[in-house]
């Protein structure tokens, strides 16, 4: 008997891979900095602050993976974790900035 597996083209199998890697890395990347841009601008006690982003990274992790397989191509996939995750470390960054001149 043939496994169906057997069958899928390299193409697909790498697209999939690909959207796995945006998924798991890309998800991480997303999430770790709207835990810090979530930290730096809430206007709460900063252990607080802390927490929360933390309770909401979750969140923004869980978007990102089934953003990466709602996609309909791994391209899109990628851009739609790192082009969120670069607005958000620069938004940090410049929060940053400003607490820190």
């Amino acid at each position: 008997m043939k496994s169906k597996a057997a069958g899928l083209p390299i193409s697909y199998r790498l697209a999939v891979t690909s959207r796995s890697l945006a998924a798991v890395f890309g998800g991480y990347l997303l999430a770790a900095m709207a835990s810090v841009c979530i930290t730096l601008l809430l206007p709460v006690p900063r252990a607080e602050a802390v927490i929360s982003g933390m309770m909401l990274s979750f969140l923004f992790y869980l978007v990102a993976f089934l953003w990466c397989f709602a996609c309909r191509s791994a391209w899109q996939a990628w851009l739609g974790v790192l082009v969120p995750s670069l607005v958000l470390a620069m938004i940090s960054g410049l929060a940053y900035w400003m607490k820190n001149p």
